[in-house]
């Protein structure tokens, strides 16, 4: 489905822009167009941001927990509990 709407709004881009080329399009239309697209890039770079801190965040703990486990097995010779 995202193919699909990758493809759609490559077509449409085709279109506006041989439009452009033939002076039919309304400037104004593409500035409220082009800040709409600024705002959803900014807002996913927000997003993507505050999602990779969080795995980060995750990654940090589960190294943590790692080597948490790591040492028990060690200072138990390998025989420490499973879970």
């Amino acid at each position: 489905m995202v193919e699909f709407f990758k493809k759609m709004t490559e077509w449409m881009l085709e279109k506006e822009a041989d439009l452009a080329q033939k002076c039919a399009v309304d400037p104004e239309a593409l500035e409220k167009q082009i800040a709409k697209v600024q705002e959803k890039k900014e807002q996913l770079e927000r997003e993507c941001e505050e999602n990779q801190k969080e795995l980060e965040h995750i990654l940090t703990r589960l190294k943590w927990i790692q080597a948490e486990s790591l040492k028990c097995r060690n200072s138990q010779g390998g025989k420490g509990e499973e879970g």
